[in-house]
């Protein structure tokens, strides 16, 4: 479904402040509880967004991904802070390159899965799919840009794609997806 220029706003101020809730909420919920994972929740909107609305909605949603996270690192500076923001001590452009290339491909790729596979397998597969972008193409860039921190171990980047977190986002994102968008489908 495409959104009709007047509908436009209105959507993405909806997921946007999905967006900004589901950050603050797991932000909140992660530093007080003690989780040994902590996985990232932030992206499931925008898969949903893709799925929904189609790819080029999907794309915005996930370039205002990358703007939250930027933002959220620049504000609330972790030893990771320089990877997703160069507004920080050893942050670069190169960080706008990580914070921002893979949360807009999260936005891309959902819709195709589910075009091709319209079911609710399909959706759990956009779901996994838009969170595997996320891990892939931000580790990817990080191996990339950010050579030092895997020393060039390709053994290393490969785990670090395949961790518990990853595992548990991915999980979680198929999931969410497969249960939410049939309700939100109705709408």
């Amino acid at each position: 479904m495409t959104l009709h220029r007047s509908n436009t706003t209105a959507v993405l101020a909806i997921f946007l402040a999905a967006m900004l809730v589901i950050q603050w909420l797991s932000g909140l919920i992660f530093n007080v509880l003690p989780f040994v994972i902590r996985p990232t929740l932030i992206h499931i909107p925008v898969i949903i967004g893709s799925i929904r609305y189609g790819p080029k909605t999907g794309m915005i949603l996930g370039f205002f991904m990358g703007l939250i996270s930027m933002i959220n690192n620049t504000l609330f500076i972790q030893p990771t802070s320089y990877l997703f923001t160069p507004f920080v001590e050893n942050g670069s452009w190169a960080s706008l390159m990580i914070a921002f290339v893979p949360r807009i491909l999260i936005g891309l790729f959902p819709s195709f899965v589910y075009r091709w596979i319209p079911n609710r397998l399909g959706l759990g597969l956009a779901g996994v799919l838009g969170s595997l972008t996320n891990t892939f193409f931000v580790l990817s860039g990080i191996f990339l840009l950010f050579p030092s921190i895997y020393q060039g171990n390709l053994q290393t980047f490969l785990a670090a794609i395949l961790t518990t977190n990853s595992l548990a986002e991915m999980a979680l994102a198929g999931f969410i997806t497969a249960a939410a968008f049939p309700i939100l489908k109705k709408n």
